[in-house]
């Protein structure tokens, strides 16, 4: 299996630490892409601001994203990502220490694929960052790539 880009979008920098050394523990291959902020995440996905001229057809094979960011929260960024056709297929799991019902029901509304508590604990995260990359980009099949998985 070749690497995939997964898209972090995490402004807390001891979860975004937390969650970069899970994933390259349960995804070595991978590449990460860490975005900061909502507005950095959107600039990324649609090459503008500081990434314009990157190549806007390569698009994270998944994207976990933060609900509490600066700027454009993470609603808003699903919003985004869920209303233009480049981007609105793309996995998006929402990975938040938030456990309000509102977030909740909000984020599937908007059309999150998943809806992920972060642990505390970092052989738990190890598991489920080892989980969702699992899932999503080796087990999910996904449009594209004829019927199999990616």
């Amino acid at each position: 299996m070749g690497g995939k880009l997964i898209l972090l979008v995490e402004d807390n920098s001891s979860d975004e630490e937390l969650a970069v050394r899970a994933l390259r523990r349960g995804a070595p291959s991978h590449e990460i892409v860490v975005a900061r902020s909502g507005v950095e995440a959107l600039d990324y996905l649609f090459a503008e601001g500081v990434y314009k001229g990157r190549d806007s057809e390569r698009r994270p094979d998944l994207v976990l994203l933060d609900l509490k960011l600066p700027k454009v929260d993470g609603l808003g960024v699903l919003e985004r990502i869920r209303a233009d056709e480049r981007t609105r297929l793309i996995p998006v799991v929402i990975l938040t220490s938030s456990a309000q019902q509102d977030d909740v029901i909000r984020a599937y509304r908007l059309g999150c694929n998943s809806y992920l508590h972060k642990p505390i604990d970092f052989s738990r995260f190890v598991e489920m960052a080892h989980t969702v990359v699992s899932y999503w980009l080796e087990m999910n099949v996904v449009p594209g790539e004829g019927g199999r998985p990616a």
